[in-house]
């Protein structure tokens, strides 16, 4: 963690404003008397600087961004890796392989950052003992995460890990390529490799889920059809698990568990069949947790999505975020076009010759659009209507 240092960090509000006792107007009938009460009554102790301390970090503080490493004065700590977090519960792997149940300390739990909460899976900590439990005092910066924003908050949905399996399901529920779409935008922004599942391939004909796969292997996606009744794409995706830690995400139903017991029977991961009624899953993981797997590696079993908001999406740079629009963009006649209705725009014209998926480009606008904070509408489901 570097050499200590000492900074100065605010935390959050988490009372109301302390109003007077009474009123003075009522109290008084005139207060034109000359007499100014007001200025004797203790309205509150130190304002603004009851929320400020100074903590003894680690050399690069960064509790803004991703992690905090707040140094306990004279108490010794253990290090390890966040399991999961459930509730105000997070369990805690040492080195040895010793799981231990730890709360997250005050100074922590009261920052004042974006983020939902301080912990995440996947975090590197430092932990004291307090009793049988331990206490979470220090998290290590993330060399990444994947994030969403969640009511204006930042979701740390999982940390420190190589790379993310997006998982879409080819029917029960239907494939939604605009989710796909943002979870790729996500990962392209964290810096995590993506791959795509597309999962219970053996449900429809191979040829409806070509055109969808062709449009993300051209831009150097890894995309394998797979399932877990026929065992196609098994041994793909296996060989891409050998020593690395591998986030699995993807809406309610696609599979993601039953998957990760196909690839390594001795994980024995509870599944749900979807609904009847309306063709969604029911939520078996309720919270992201790591896994230990026969392949040296690690899963990053995560809860199912049905939107996917972007954290701070900036409207003009998700073009970048797409493989296949990032270079065309550079041509543009404007700097600043939107792709939407400026002349001169290399990327409409792309789309118009046949260079470009439609889809893609919609998409794309979508989410430079008001719907990327909100979660847009991912409900169009593939292929579209009117193609079969």
């Amino acid at each position: 963690m570097g050499e200590p240092r000492k900074v100065r960090i605010e935390f959050r509000k988490n009372r109301s404003v302390r109003r007077r006792s009474g009123d003075l107007t009522r109290a008084l009938g005139d207060i034109d008397d000359g007499i100014d009460h007001a200025s004797g009554e203790r309205i509150s102790g130190k304002g603004e600087l009851t929320r400020k301390r100074t903590v003894r970090t680690g050399s690069a503080p960064r509790h803004d961004v991703d992690g905090l490493a707040v140094a306990p004065e004279g108490r010794a700590t253990w290090r390890g890796q966040v399991l999961n977090v459930h509730g105000l519960e997070t369990f805690v792997v040492n080195e040895t392989g010793r799981v231990a149940r730890c709360t997250t300390s005050r100074v922590l739990r009261s920052l004042a950052t974006d983020q939902r909460h301080p912990v995440a899976a996947g975090d590197w900590v430092r932990v004291t003992h307090d009793g049988e439990r331990g206490v979470i005092q220090a998290v290590e910066p993330r060399r990444s995460s994947l994030c969403r924003d969640s009511r204006g908050r930042r979701h740390v949905i999982v940390a420190n890990v190589d790379q993310v399996f997006i998982v879409g399901s080819a029917a029960q529920p239907d494939l939604k390529p605009a989710l796909i779409d943002r979870l790729l935008v996500a990962a392209e922004t964290a810096g995590i490799r993506p791959l795509i599942c597309l999962n219970k391939a053996d449900l429809v004909p191979a040829s409806r889920l070509v055109p969808l796969a062709g449009v993300f292997a051209r831009m150097g996606y890894p995309v394998v059809t797979c399932s877990t009744r026929t065992g196609i794409g098994l041994d793909r995706l296996r060989a891409e698990l050998r020593n690395r830690v591998t986030a699995v995400v993807g809406q309610s139903g696609v599979g993601k568990s039953s998957l990760l017991n196909a690839l390594d029977p001795d994980l024995a991961l509870p599944v749900a069949e979807v609904s009847r009624e309306n063709e969604k899953g029911r939520h078996t993981t309720t919270t992201a947790r790591l896994i230990p797997h026969r392949f040296a590696g690690t899963f990053v079993d995560t809860p199912g999505v049905r939107q996917f908001a972007l954290w701070q999406t900036v409207p003009a740079e998700v073009p970048s975020a797409f493989r296949d629009i990032r270079p065309i963009a550079n041509l543009c006649r404007f700097p600043d076009c939107t792709h939407t209705h400026e002349t001169g725009c290399a990327v409409k014209d792309a789309v118009a010759d046949g260079l470009l998926d439609t889809r893609r480009w919609e998409s794309c606008r979508q989410l430079a659009g008001s719907d990327a904070a909100s979660g847009g509408d991912d409900s169009a489901d593939w292929p579209p209507e009117g193609d079969d």
